[in-house]
């Protein structure tokens, strides 16, 4: 298994974590005070969670703008995750895929849906403890969003998939720091396009799989109603 490198514990454009609001977030919390294993858990609740699950204008945000929007999606919050992990020293990396529109089919309405495209852009974060490469794909959902999707549906321990989680136990999704992969969305990944030191690598190269036009109308009305769907799912469920 390849080691950590420089490129792991780098600024880029994207992963800004000299920001200072990064850096004033970073001291509030205390992070850089607490052991790696530590600092990984309690980084990754406080992305999973205090950022709850939405869709912002575009996935290639720096971290310091999905922090200041204060809501992301799988995109927006592992580059959020990336960059205060490799603010505290550390290392990354990047793991880009697609994943099965159907998963989203209930956070995105169906009226909406048919704009959706088949396969859409999915990525998770690799951190590197002892040695070790460890995914992270279990902070897309925060809690209150899943346990009301959770209270919705009758038989949680069947294999799920639907408004924005893929896990093979609804009920107990592998979305705990245990100093092991987490995954909330893993059962519906389509491509896996592999290893990149970060962000903006894979944006460059993979770009975006819709056109300019559903990308004007998702940025200025289309993610609004979505996450005004996805406030109503947190609040009272969906049935």
């Amino acid at each position: 298994m390849s080691q950590a490198t420089n490129e792991h514990l780098t600024t880029t454009t994207m992963l800004d974590f000299k920001h200072p609001t990064i850096q004033e977030l970073i001291d509030q919390q205390g992070w850089r005070q607490l052991t790696q294993y530590d600092a990984i858990g309690a980084i990754y609740n406080f992305v999973r969670d205090d950022i709850p699950f939405g869709y912002n204008a575009h996935d290639h945000l720096p971290a310091s703008r999905v922090l200041k929007d204060g809501y992301g999606q799988c995109n927006t919050k592992g580059t959020l995750l990336m960059a205060l992990l490799r603010a505290v020293g550390i290392p990354t990396r990047f793991h880009g895929s697609t994943i099965y529109n159907e998963l989203q089919r209930g956070a995105i309405p169906n009226y909406i849906f048919a704009l959706v495209p088949d396969r859409i852009i999915h990525t998770w974060v690799e951190v590197n403890l002892d040695g070790r490469w460890i995914n992270l794909e279990g902070y897309i959902i925060d809690k209150p969003y899943l346990q009301k999707v959770q209270s919705s549906v009758s038989d949680q321990c069947e294999q799920f998939s639907g408004y924005g989680i893929s896990t093979k136990c609804l009920n107990k999704p592998q979305i705990e720091w245990t100093g092991e992969d987490t995954y909330i969305q893993s059962e519906g990944i389509a491509d896996d396009f592999g290893i990149y030191s970060n962000p903006d690598d894979f944006h460059q190269e993979q770009g975006n799989n819709i056109s300019a036009a559903k990308k004007f109308l998702f940025r200025y009305l289309l993610r609004h109603l979505m996450n005004r769907n996805v406030s109503k799912i947190r609040a009272n469920g969906f049935i």
